[in-house]
């Protein structure tokens, strides 16, 4: 396979069967680091273009933030969600060849998915995102709150935890991750109380987030209302491919369920064990995470063991 600095093609070294089908899996917030995308930027005209056409969207320079830091401003919500929004459309637009059968992402990912997908445009992508981020920082602002991992119950175990915990204040399962592993998110107390009744109950690791808010609770209401506006006048179009939804775990094609799922997404928990699972009993048996980081990769792996999980993330993972 040839290529230029104008076509990016996946090696011949990397070959893929597909006569299985493949899933685009794509980051969410946590995944970001600073120096990311800068080898795009610098080995391709085609990222060139991208990146500062997403400077000239945002009004400020994203792509200095996400190469050079500092890495506390990158943290920052409002900067993050588009950073790692942007690295991984361009990647996903440099993968010329690359050929799937389904999408998802995780959060924040859900949009890049989307544009994998066809149903939204890079340009209207980022304007959601730039909201959405904005949104929900504020919120956290707002009304602070947290999110914290824990590994070692399954589902009912940690929903009867926050059931018991929110007598004290708001918590709620936030990410069904993987198995054994879930997210809890919401107010301090909710939070804290949560994570002393998992400790003693034999939780294997209980650790709190580095987040500014409690994403995926009751406390993103205020943040997913005013999203609903941005949704409502965006140009969504029907998917080409299905994409997984995180509220649901199921796969949707059309615009306005597309939006419905968008609206809900904020204050639902993220179903991403079983939007993999659904994706594997529909045939995929390659899982490719386009973007920052390896989160992902990891998380199929101890979902489905038996399918191929890899990660597009740098240009050395193409070729020009």
């Amino acid at each position: 396979m040839g290529g230029n600095a104008n076509q990016v093609v996946i090696t011949e070294s990397k070959e893929v069967d597909y006569s299985m089908k493949t899933a685009l899996i794509f980051p969410g917030q946590g995944s970001q680091y600073v120096g990311m995308g800068k080898d795009l930027y610098d080995g391709s005209t085609v990222a060139r273009s991208m990146f500062q056409k997403a400077d000239s969207i945002l009004g400020y320079s994203l792509s200095e933030i996400a190469f050079s830091g500092p890495e506390e401003e990158l943290k920052q919500t409002k900067n993050t969600q588009p950073a790692i929004f942007v690295h991984s459309v361009i990647l996903f637009s440099l993968m010329k060849d690359i050929r799937f059968d389904m999408t998802a992402g995780h959060s924040l990912g859900e949009y890049s998915a989307l544009v994998a997908a066809g149903a939204l445009s890079f340009e209207d992508g980022l304007k959601l995102v730039r909201t959405r981020g904005k949104l929900m920082q504020q919120a956290g602002t707002d009304q602070p709150g947290m999110m914290a991992a824990v590994v070692g119950f399954n589902q009912k175990g940690i929903e009867e935890i926050c059931t018991e915990a929110a007598t004290i204040g708001i918590v709620q399962a936030a990410n069904y991750n993987s198995p054994g592993q879930i997210v809890i998110s919401g107010s301090v107390a909710g939070v804290k109380k949560a994570i002393e009744l998992s400790k003693a109950r034999g939780a294997k690791l209980v650790k709190e987030l580095p987040v500014s808010g409690a994403f995926h609770s009751p406390l993103m209401e205020k943040a997913s209302t005013e999203l609903k506006a941005a949704i409502d006048s965006a140009d969504i179009r029907n998917a080409s491919v299905p994409v997984y939804a995180n509220v649901t775990a199921k796969p949707v094609t059309q615009a306005q369920e597309i939006r419905n799922l968008l609206f809900r997404q904020l204050t639902s928990p993220v179903q991403w064990e079983e939007s993999v699972n659904n994706m594997a009993e529909d045939g995929a048996a390659n899982f490719f995470e386009i973007g920052p980081g390896k989160v992902l990769q990891g998380l199929v792996k101890r979902i489905r063991s038996n399918v191929e999980s890899r990660g597009f993330e740098k240009l050395t993972d193409v070729v020009v």
